[in-house]
């Protein structure tokens, strides 16, 4: 395959970026579309060219570092992580504009890299889980009906990659919070900080610049982990109930 790739180029926070456009020749159907990247930093090198910086780490679709916009579509065309996209999702000849996450959240660092701290102060905002230290607890000591189990663990799958907040309309990080929050809020352990995580983690939400959620759905639909809309509802749920027992103290 010979393609046609046009990329995000920016050489730091503080300077103006601009797409530039590069061919990369015999490209084979069965390489990630990573190693299509690496292809063509190895070309830019040796062409004395800066390489494109983007991010990547364990390229297994676990770890939620890699990711951009494919021809307008976060992670591309297929609903998985740029890692595990193949190059045989694309045709001979095809144009492919790739961008950086785009979110006031979500700062430009270099090129395709942005900095996506802001779920990591989330996280923090939420606190902590109140687990009694020693040995290890029997494991029927405390039951989980299947069904919370399942939707907890369904939960616990989001990689905090950022597509949600990449293919949102609003820049909304709600999905990502929701997950977190729905995760922890299902099992008996996460009960004696409930309120307060959620109030704490919705809090830190907004204060990081990401927008509100008018549940247009496109954050589930990008989603690699297939993380459900009904998180959200959830979020929203324990949030009011949270508030509302603020109001009565």
């Amino acid at each position: 395959m010979n393609i046609t790739v046009r990329v995000w180029r920016q050489k730091n926070a503080d300077s103006k970026g601009s797409m530039v456009t590069y061919g990369v020749e015999n490209v084979s159907e069965h390489m990630s579309f990573l190693e299509m990247l690496d292809v063509l930093n190895e070309q830019l090198t040796l062409d004395g060219d800066d390489p494109i910086a983007f991010d990547h780490d364990c390229r297994e679709g676990i770890c939620g570092m890699c990711g951009v916009v494919i021809n307008g579509q976060a992670h591309g065309p297929e609903t998985t992580t740029t890692c595990q996209l193949h190059m045989r999702s694309f045709e001979d000849g095809a144009v492919i504009d790739i961008e950086p996450w785009r979110a006031g959240a979500f700062p430009v660092v270099k090129d395709l890299v942005v900095d996506r701290s802001a779920f990591d102060r989330i996280i923090q905002a939420g606190g902590f889980v109140s687990v009694s230290t020693g040995s290890a607890p029997e494991a029927n000591n405390l039951p989980v009906p299947k069904g919370d189990a399942d939707r907890a663990f369904e939960s616990a799958t989001c990689i905090g990659c950022g597509a949600c907040v990449a293919a949102c309309p609003n820049g909304s990080g709600m999905l990502f919070t929701a997950a977190k929050i729905t995760h922890l809020g299902l099992l008996p352990q996460g009960q004696p900080e409930r309120d307060s995580r959620v109030i704490g983690m919705i809090e830190q939400h907004d204060a990081e610049g990401f927008g509100g959620c008018t549940n247009i759905g496109e954050c589930t639909a990008s989603c690699p982990k297939g993380i459900p809309l009904d998180d959200i509802a959830q979020l929203n749920r324990d949030f009011l109930g949270a508030l509302a027992k603020r109001a009565t103290h």
